[in-house]
């Protein structure tokens, strides 16, 4: 970070997160000012509270904004952001908001991400923004949805045999914490993966090989899975919408690989066998003592 930069004031909406803990992490190791957006926060943030907006928004500079899935929040935020004289915003969105049909047609984050993305471009003069494109995140595995079924050793899902071009958090932090800080991204939008694509049974056989114990993947039909998640305690809305969130990766719609990463950072994105080594050096996926 320039010293020019390190006198503003960046929020983090969604810092407690799988990225934004990252993104707030690494604008605090370059020496960054940093204010955490949450409802244990000081100033106080909730979404769905819009009393709370102001108060995080007070002498912020620039924005990384995680959108509220579900909801159309994304516009009325960054139009309250920019009213504050926000500079800068960089959004997380979702591959494939630019493809019809991509999310499928019961899905939620999909039109969180699709308005969410029009109001971000549609900003006026005065502030600029980047957009950043994920595909899924290898720390699923780790810290995410998949991580209580790797510890028991089955993942039961309706995905397929579809491939997915996993990426590192750490790298779509990394990507973040550029376009908030350097310039040159102004009005890009970023697609990320990672280096290869793999199907859920080969990024689980490489767990397994990192771990020393087997992990199994069984594939499930949607209605399958919709009533595997019925039985755990999801609501019908809530199990549809995650079997719907598989939709992409079992249509083959995930595996393609995108150059993002390097065009921002100047170098290949994180393999998926290196986020497995240090995950597992970590003991993240050890099940005794």
């Amino acid at each position: 970070m320039s010293d020019d930069k390190r006198d503003e004031l960046i929020l983090v909406v969604g810092g407690t997160g799988t990225t934004g803990g990252r993104v707030a992490a690494l604008l605090r190791e370059r020496g960054g000012a940093v204010r955490v957006a949450s409802r244990g926060g000081e100033p106080r943030f909730d979404w769905t509270d819009r009393t709370t907006w102001d108060g995080v928004l007070e002498g912020v500079t620039a924005v990384y904004v995680v959108p509220f899935d579900g909801r159309s929040l994304t516009r009325p935020f960054v139009e309250r952001a920019v009213a504050r004289r926000v500079a800068r915003i960089v959004l997380l969105s979702g591959r494939g908001v630019d493809v019809p049909g991509y999310a499928g047609e019961a899905s939620t984050a999909g039109p969180t991400h699709v308005d969410g993305e029009a109001a971000v471009r549609a900003l006026g003069a005065g502030t600029t923004w980047t957009i950043v494109r994920p595909s899924w995140f290898a720390q699923n595995f780790s810290e995410g949805f998949f991580l209580d079924a790797v510890l028991a050793g089955e993942l039961r899902l309706s995905a397929g045999d579809g491939a997915a071009s996993f990426v590192d958090a750490d790298d779509i932090a990394a990507v973040a914490v550029a376009a908030l800080t350097e310039d040159g991204h102004d009005g890009r939008t970023y697609e990320l993966s990672g280096p290869r694509a793999l199907t859920i049974a080969q990024a689980l056989a490489e767990i397994s090989a990192a771990v020393g114990r087997e992990i199994r993947y069984v594939p499930l039909s949607p209605g399958e899975f919709m009533a595997e998640l019925r039985e755990l305690g999801l609501s019908a809305a809530e199990a549809a919408d995650f079997a719907e969130s598989l939709s992409p990766l079992r249509r083959g719609l995930d595996s393609h690989v995108s150059d993002g990463v390097r065009r921002v950072l100047g170098r290949e994105p994180r393999d998926f066998r290196d986020f497995v080594k240090s995950a597992a050096a970590r003991g993240l996926w050890r099940t005794g003592p």
